[in-house]
């Protein structure tokens, strides 16, 4: 059951980048940012279904924690540049989030 669940996490985090790059890079276009809002659902309840199968480490709990920020992130990134305002801190959050998560997932 841990391997489904991690085989859709890890799948989900890859279209996850793909859309939201596709959601930045054209902001007209609406149905790849709901397509992404999808992948969102599919990562977390694939995550939770796999720290409650772990039984709860620390270390994935905080990685949760710095996905939902990078989820965060990647939403006001994609706002910000629909509305045309600044974004240069944003993406620095996005890239120091995103590699912490990254690590994390590949290391533990």
């Amino acid at each position: 059951m841990l391997y489904i669940l991690y085989q859709a996490h890890a799948g989900s985090w890859a279209f996850l980048f793909i859309f939201f790059l596709l959601s930045y890079f054209l902001p007209k276009q609406k149905i790849t940012m709901m397509i992404q809002r999808l992948f969102v659902v599919i990562m977390l309840v694939s995550g939770i279904g796999m720290v409650i199968g772990y039984g709860f480490p620390l270390i994935y709990i905080f990685k949760g924690v710095l996905a939902v920020a990078l989820i965060a992130v990647m939403e006001i990134l994609v706002g910000r540049r629909k509305r045309q305002q600044s974004q240069g801190v944003f993406w620095i959050a996005c890239i120091l989030l995103s590699a912490a998560v990254l690590i994390m997932g590949f290391m533990y």
